[in-house]
């Protein structure tokens, strides 16, 4: 039977606006491959793209937490193979000769497209993807189980994994959703003692459930004090997108710490020279990973069982599962299925 000249696509079309539409089928060029979509995460940083947050020519395809087989290699590539399963990240790839690649730190790439910004992503049953931005995914994760690993596991996981703390340091996750429920997990299998930080005593038992050694109810009290009072936190990983948390919580750090922004928030951040100076204390961003800690990531979540809690949504309700996304009423990510 001759194969489909066309695939179904979720694209946006405008701000808030998505509809699903029959795209052709494209020949992958130099460098890229063609990839059969099994599954999509929904992510929050979709909004650059749906509500064109970021410069955008729409219509445009997001979802950059994708899961498919390869089904057509481009000229040139090499070290992929057709029906491999792959998965693709925010980073759609680097480009190999910039200052920044050249000295090994691709994820600065200054010629770096984002994936369902500058390109169509994985809202589709077919992707075209560059070879040099593809993450391998272990057998024994499923595609729909890999996929929000590809952000917001990477995300978290590399943060972590670059932080200065070591085996037995306090670290602590702020806010428990989409990033934080999978940055306690992390935390606790590298062997850190874990304290997730939250509004609401509604929220300890889940944290507990993660992995957490303390859950720390920022409406509360201080939890910057709470911090303190277990000995100072080496590392904040802040996952909640609010300004005022960081600041809230920065004095929580040890002296020599560091708070890791890894939630984009729209307020701003406000923290003393005095609380940075005296502690030699640090704040930091931290931007998803390279394609090789995405491969790192899985395998890591493999061996260890780290997992995100998933709700699946088919295809043609992508519109549904991103406003329930953005409502802020997953639990915690929505992944899309292509049946």
């Amino acid at each position: 039977m001759e194969a489909a000249s066309t695939y179904r696509a979720m694209q946006a079309v405008g701000p808030g606006r998505l509809e699903l539409t029959e795209k052709a089928l494209q020949t992958p060029g130099p460098g890229e491959v063609r990839i059969r979509v099994e599954a999509c995460g929904v992510c929050h940083s979709d909004s650059g793209t749906v509500e064109g947050l970021f410069p955008i020519d729409w219509p445009r395809v997001p979802g950059h937490e994708v899961v498919g087989r390869i089904d057509s290699l481009g000229v040139g590539v090499q070290g992929w193979a057709v029906g491999q399963r792959v998965g693709v990240g925010f980073l759609g790839g680097s480009c190999g000769h910039c200052e920044f690649c050249r000295n090994g730190d691709l994820v600065n790439c200054q010629n770096q497209e984002y994936t369902g910004i500058h390109h169509d992503g994985g809202y589709a049953e077919v992707m075209i993807a560059k070879a040099n931005g593809l993450v391998s995914i272990p057998d024994d994760l499923s595609s729909v189980d890999a996929a929000p690993l590809l952000c917001a596991g990477l995300t978290t996981f590399s943060a972590l994994r670059n932080a200065p703390a070591k085996a037995g340091d306090l670290v602590a996750v702020l806010g428990i959703g989409g990033l934080g429920h999978l940055g306690v997990q992390y935390a606790r299998h590298m062997g850190f003692e874990v304290a997730a930080i939250a509004r609401g005593a509604d929220k300890a038992d889940l944290a507990k459930k993660l992995g957490a050694h303390h859950y720390i109810d920022s409406a509360a009290g201080n939890p910057a004090d709470a911090l303190q009072a277990m000995g100072g936190a080496k590392v904040i990983l802040v996952t909640a997108s609010s300004g005022k948390a960081v600041t809230e919580t920065f004095k929580g750090l040890r002296p020599g710490g560091v708070s890791v922004i890894v939630g984009v928030s729209p307020d701003p951040i406000e923290v003393s020279g005095m609380d940075l100076i005296f502690g030699s204390r640090k704040l930091e961003g931290a931007l998803t990973g390279a394609p090789k800690t995405g491969d790192e990531t899985l395998r890591f979540s493999a061996l260890t069982g780290v997992s995100a809690m998933i709700e699946t949504v088919p295809l043609e309700k992508a519109a549904d599962a991103y406003a329930k996304m953005i409502a802020g009423k997953a639990r915690f990510r929505m992944v899309l299925t292509m049946g």
